[in-house]
C-alpha cells in the first residue's frame, strides 16, 4: 500500500498539473471515507482531500481534510467545516481552542476555506533536483511524521463523532435520527399517535398504504397525507442530510406536482428536521402554506435484571 508521503507527493504534484482524475486514491482510511478532489469541470484553486464519518457530506459537514493552498505554497491539514455548513453537529471547543482560523493564518490570503481551523501547516517545496518536497518548521516532514499528524487529527474526529452521537448533550441523545428511513418508519408506524395523526390521515388504495414513498413522475414523496377535515393533500418531506435550501426546493416541486395532478391549489407542504435553522427560518416565512416540525425522541435504558443471576 503507497505510504502516505507518496500519496500526499502524488496529490501535490497532480494539483499542480490540472489533471482532474482521481480513481487511482484510496476511497477509505482509518475506517473513514476518503474523497479526493482538484475540481470540476476546471482546476481548484485549493485541491483537497477530506476523511468523513458515515453520514457526513463534505458539502455540509465538519471533517479532517488536506487543503492546497497552490498560491501559497501551503499544505494545510485541517480541523476542517463546509463552506456555508448548516450541519447541527461540529469540532468540539476543546479541539479548536488554540487553534487558528485559516483565514487569520494566511492573512487573509486563502481563496477559499477560511472558516476552517490549522491542524498542521506544511511548506511544498523542491529540492536540488527539482523533486516535490514537504516540509514544516524549515525541516522536511518524514512518513511516520505525517502518520502521526494524520492519526492524531483522526483521532479527535473520531472521538468527536461518538461525541455527538453518545453524550448526553448529543444530538443522538437529543432524539435525532441519523439513519432517515428509521425516522421516516418510526412516523409512519406512531402517525395515529402523533401529532400527526391529530390532523392528517394517510392514503390507502384497496387496503393497502401507498402515503409512505408515494410515487410520483418527478421522484418519491416521504409522505403523502390528507387533511382530515378538508381532504386537502399534505406533503411531507424529511430534511435529511442535505441542505436546507435542497429540503425546501424538494418539497415545493412536490406540492406543484401534486397541485397539478389533483387540479388543486389547497396543498400543504410540512418539513420534519432535526434542528431550526436560519436558513430553513428564511424560506418559511416566505411560504406560507409550509410548516416546520422539530423530531425529538427520548431513548431509556432499562438493565436487564436477569444478568445479575
Amino acid at each position: 500500500m503507497m505510504q502516505l508521503i507518496e500519496l500526499l507527493t502524488t496529490f501535490l504534484n497532480q494539483g499542480k498539473s490540472g489533471d482532474l482524475k482521481t480513481a487511482q486514491y484510496p476511497k477509505e482510511k482509518s475506517g473513514f471515507a476518503m474523497k479526493t478532489s482538484f475540481g470540476m469541470g476546471a482546476p481548484a484553486r485549493v485541491p483537497w482531500i477530506a476523511f468523513t464519518a458515515p453520514e457526513i457530506k463534505v458539502s455540509n459537514g465538519f471533517y479532517p481534510v488536506y487543503l492546497y493552498y497552490k498560491s501559497l505554497d501551503k499544505l494545510i491539514l485541517t480541523y476542517g467545516i463546509s463552506e456555508g455548513s448548516d450541519h447541527i453537529a461540529s469540532w468540539p471547543k476543546s479541539a479548536l481552542a488554540d487553534c487558528q482560523l485559516i483565514s487569520d493564518y494566511t492573512n487573509n490570503d486563502a481563496p477559499r476555506y477560511g472558516d476552517s481551523y490549522v491542524f498542521k501547516a506544511y511548506e511544498v517545496g523542491a529540492d536540488d533536483s527539482g523533486a516535490l518536497t514537504i516540509s514544516s518548521d524549515g525541516s522536511k516532514v518524514s512518513n511516520d511524521g505525517l502518520e502521526r499528524d494524520l492519526e492524531s487529527i483522526l483521532r479527535t474526529y473520531a472521538a468527536a463523532v461518538e461525541v455527538e452521537l453518545r453524550s448526553e448533550d448529543s444530538v443522538e441523545s437529543k432524539g435525532l435520527f441519523y439513519m432517515e428511513k428509521q425516522l421516516e418508519d418510526f412516523i409512519i408506524h406512531n402517525w395515529d399517535v402523533s401529532e400527526f395523526g391529530e390532523s392528517y390521515d394517510l392514503i390507502y388504495e384497496n387496503g393497502e398504504l401507498v402515503s409512505q414513498q408515494f410515487v410520483t413522475d418527478i421522484g418519491r414523496i416521504d409522505i403523502l397525507a390528507r387533511e382530515k377535515d378538508s381532504g386537502a393533500y399534505v406533503v411531507i418531506e424529511l430534511k435529511r442530510n442535505q441542505t436546507s435550501d435542497d429540503t425546501v426546493g424538494q418539497l415545493a416541486r412536490y406540492m406543484g406536482w401534486v397541485s397539478e395532478k389533483y387540479n388543486t391549489k389547497d396543498v400543504t407542504g410540512i418539513i420534519v428536521a432535526g434542528a431550526y435553522d436560519k436558513k430553513l427560518d428564511y424560506a418559511m416565512r416566505m411560504l406560507p402554506s409550509c410548516k416546520v416540525f422539530i423530531y425529538n425522541v427520548s431513548f431509556t435504558l432499562k438493565e436487564n435484571q436477569m444478568s445479575n443471576g
